[in-house]
């Protein structure tokens, strides 16, 4: 049984990397079409598509009342996105960040991180016991409408002089891009499945599985999308996936389903893994901040912060 797992595991494998291969080349193309950046395109149509497995699960996990699941995700997934990703991008190739990325995107980020932290953390305020309620969810998505704002007005910015003319014709390029994210979210799930079914095969803790094969199961599309991206030069879909994409997760992931299916109460969390959150969070702005790049030595760096507190999570 377990060989036909790790078979399983192999084909979910290959359909994940040629999936995120074909969404690169179609939204790269698709913004071309319409004359959009490539940031656009990786904040939105790549950021929500490679968001998809955590909303998944976020609103599996409200619906089947086990929402202890849906903080956890969104929590894991970001510190995830920024420090083992962006990490993992940059020792390809240094990452070149926008000046609009690092006024406008990375502190709006910052902003909802900072903003969820506090909500959540209620103890830390003397205000009763860390919960996450319908209301905090409404406002962060109150918080989450400038960044949609901000995006409605991205869509009339005009293409660069020195951006490629698009690779397809427009049909193609949005069937590459809808097969692509069919194809990451269909071999995101093989993935994540079958590595538990190994994994309780062999004996490891539920508690184990939800800390390393679900957590980075679900953020797999963004890695293996950002890798392609950094391989084919393109650092604004790289960098677009990953702000975009936390920004889904908090806004979306989060505070859409807490806000469409009810409060989470008695939240049991560690502050290590806010402080974490959030630090990754300044971090990646500070690196964009000094030199509007992501060098190999950075992404070294970020990725010892990702083994130090990975080892911690695992340990403690």
């Amino acid at each position: 049984m377990i060989i036909l797992y790790i078979f399983l595991l192999l084909i979910g494998f290959v359909i994940l990397i040629k999936g995120a291969d074909v969404f690169v080349d179609g939204a790269s193309s698709l913004a071309r079409n319409f004359s959009l950046s490539t940031m656009f395109i990786g904040l939105t149509i790549v950021a929500f598509g490679t968001s998809a497995p955590e909303f998944a699960v976020s609103v599996s996990s409200m619906v089947t009342k086990n929402p202890d699941m849906v903080l956890g995700n969104v929590i894991g997934s970001n510190i995830l996105n920024i420090l083992l990703i962006l990490g993992c991008g940059s020792l390809i190739h240094s990452l070149g960040v926008r000046n609009s990325t690092v006024k406008k995107e990375l502190p709006i980020v910052l902003l909802l991180t900072l903003l969820m932290t506090v909500l959540i953390s209620d103890e830390l305020f003397g205000l009763g016991t860390n919960m996450f309620t319908r209301q905090d969810g409404i406002i962060i998505l109150l918080f989450f409408t400038v960044f949609i704002y901000y995006l409605i007005s991205m869509m009339r910015k005009k293409k660069d002089e020195e951006d490629e003319p698009p690779k397809f014709n427009l049909s193609k390029s949005i069937i590459l891009t809808l097969l692509g994210i069919v194809a990451i979210i269909v071999g995101s799930q093989l993935v994540v499945k079958d590595a538990a079914s190994i994994a309780a095969i062999m004996g490891v803790s539920h508690r184990m599985i939800s800390l390393t094969v679900i957590a980075l199961g679900t953020s797999l599309p963004e890695l293996v999308t950002t890798v392609i991206a950094v391989k084919k030069g393109e650092y604004d879909i790289a960098i677009g996936n990953v702000v975009g994409s936390n920004i889904f997760n908090i806004g979306i992931v989060l505070a859409l389903p807490v806000a469409i299916f009810g409060g989470i109460n008695h939240i049991v969390f560690n502050y290590i893994d806010l402080v974490v959150l959030l630090g990754s969070a300044i971090l990646l702005f500070i690196f964009s901040f000094r030199d509007r790049k992501i060098n190999k030595y950075e992404g070294i760096f970020m990725l010892l912060i990702f083994v130090v507190y990975y080892s911690y999570v695992i340990i403690g």
